[in-house]
């Protein structure tokens, strides 16, 4: 497999449609500007959708990518390494930001294990059924994964991103379930970034003290030394510092863009996988959003190289795709808006091009003008 192959797959979102939207925004009866960001984002679903008027958003989906990583060993998590799957039974259980904001929202969630390290029977099957390996490896001493591994969480992501393109899900908040994920995503974006690892390094969703900060640096500036040799072949990096639910993300991502299936970025494990998948391809960025700011330098740092603006800056860190959820009924409001608002009435004219009115003065209510 040859990530770069998706280059010739993926088309931009419609240029001639977004010109047709943004016509469609001069006439209407709020004056364009007036919305702010709004008609940016309506007109870049209509682009995506190839539909003027927009359509409403009527079947998101929330999808999940779940994995451990080995590195969690070293204390770089707030989170006990190999304890992913916890949060995978507190998302199915209803208690998590995630699920309590899917289901006010009404918003199915699905949760895919790439690469959780516990035993099967713990979680339903359609959860594991998909895993690749059990954990990762510690990417500071050694690979995440195999060649073999990558290609196959690769392809898995594919698959995901058909399955929901096919069942008629027209836009996907993606997020993930992990220990140790921020610290493979910062060390995937320091290395394509060209940047030291003190830049990149956070404090992740659960939240470390100055000490296992020190630890994580340290992690990530190892894991890039061995990230560095590899940075020209894009599945050989997610092997060797990367793991399943990332790979999986990228893959997930790249297709997504494929099957012109708009989504909507979390933090910074899935910004991660973006980057990796733009080296791969780089129009896919176009059909992605970036939610919310998490406050981890690293995806700062990701979002900027992709040129995409995060929709919400509330200060949620919690991860697990909270903040794109949040960010849901944003664009959601954006097409309803493009679609539904009435455009303006064509202004009459007389013979002689002028207004009508215009000649004798403004006509009040009762019918005697201005002059009177």
């Amino acid at each position: 497999m040859n990530l770069d192959d998706f280059s010739d797959l993926i088309e931009r979102p419609d240029g001639g449609v977004r010109r047709d939207a943004e016509e469609r925004r001069e006439r209407l009866i709020v004056p364009p500007g007036a919305l702010g960001r709004l008609d940016e984002l309506g007109e870049w679903l209509s682009a995506a959708q190839q539909a003027v008027p927009v359509k409403p958003i009527e079947q998101p989906r929330v999808v999940l990518f779940a994995g451990d990583h080995g590195v969690a060993e070293l204390g770089v998590s707030g989170r006990a390494a190999g304890s992913a799957h916890e949060l995978v039974r507190a998302t199915l259980d209803g208690a998590t930001p995630l699920a309590v904001l899917a289901r006010r929202f009404s918003v199915p969630v699905r949760i895919v294990d790439a690469g959780l390290d516990c035993d099967p029977e713990l979680l339903p099957e359609s959860v594991v059924r998909h895993r690749v390996r059990r954990g990762s490896g510690r990417i500071d001493i050694e690979d995440a994964m195999t060649a073999e591994e990558a290609e196959q969480a690769v392809r898995l992501g594919i698959a995901i991103a058909d399955e929901e393109a096919d069942s008629g899900t027209d836009l996907v908040v993606l997020g993930d379930l992990s220990v140790g994920g921020t610290t493979a995503a910062s060390t995937l974006i320091a290395a394509l970034c060209g940047t030291d690892a003190s830049v990149v390094t956070g404090r992740g969703g659960a939240g470390i003290d100055d000490l296992a900060w020190m630890r994580k640096c340290a992690a990530i500036r190892d894991a890039l030394r061995r990230a560095r040799p590899v940075l020209g072949d894009q599945l050989e990096l997610l092997a060797t510092v990367g793991g399943a639910d990332l790979a999986a993300m990228t893959g997930f991502l790249l297709q997504c863009a494929v099957r012109r299936l708009p989504v909507i970025l979390d933090g910074v494990v899935s910004s991660a996988c973006a980057l990796v998948a733009q080296r791969a391809a780089f129009r896919a960025p176009d059909w992605w959003l970036a939610g919310q700011v998490s406050g981890e330098p690293a995806q700062t740092k990701a979002l900027d190289r992709m040129a995409l603006n995060p929709l919400l800056d509330h200060g949620v860190i919690v991860g697990e795709g909270s903040g794109a959820l949040l960010a849901l009924p944003l664009v959601q409001a954006a097409a309803a808006l493009a679609a539904e608002l009435p455009e303006r009435a064509p202004a009459g004219t007389g013979e002689d091009g002028e207004k009508d009115g215009d000649e004798a003065g403004t006509t009040g209510a009762s019918g005697e003008t201005a002059d009177d």
